[in-house]
């Protein structure tokens, strides 16, 4: 069944269906917000708004745009609603961690060297560079969860690829 279809049964209140989208896009969605917060912790946290958040509005899904375009707009949404205010951890400080072992984002994007370079961008060049690298979306999708230009998602790719080049050198 395909995703508009899955998400019209969350509308009708069916929790399976609500399942079924966990299921589909939890990975994603995670590895996305993991990048935005910069610690599996506040990510899953942000991941469990975000399920929330779809089966309270998932009435509000017009088609517009794909379902996981949909999915990754509100996942944004719940993470600046959790991260307004915060800022982001800095490289010098380790995040906390229930463990010390890596779980498998970190170990997917190079344990932690990756994660650190990334979390000394911006967040608006932060959550493009995921988009586009980590979660594989162009630049159409990117501007549409954004809210904004293809061309500024194109200039934050610019600026945030010498950013992380100078970072990782």
């Amino acid at each position: 069944m395909d995703d508009a279809r899955v998400l019209a049964r969350v509308a009708d209140g069916d929790a399976e269906a609500l399942g079924e989208l966990y299921e589909r896009h939890a990975g994603p969605l995670f590895g996305f917000l993991y990048r935005l917060a910069g610690d599996r912790g506040t990510a899953e946290e942000i991941l469990q708004d975000t399920l929330l958040a779809v089966w309270r509005s998932a009435t509000t899904y017009q088609g517009r745009s794909s379902v996981s375009t949909w999915l990754f707009g509100v996942a944004r949404r719940q993470a600046h609603n959790r991260l307004r205010g915060l800022p982001p951890p800095s490289a010098a400080e380790p995040y906390e961690r229930a463990d010390d072992l890596p779980g498998p984002e970190e170990l997917a994007v190079g344990a932690g060297r990756v994660q650190d370079a990334l979390v000394r961008l911006p967040l608006a060049q932060r959550e493009v560079v995921v988009l586009a690298f980590l979660c594989d979306l162009g630049h159409r999708e990117i501007s549409e969860i954004l809210g904004i230009p293809p061309g500024t998602v194109k200039s934050r790719l610019h600026h945030a690829r010498a950013t992380l080049r100078g970072v990782l050198r």
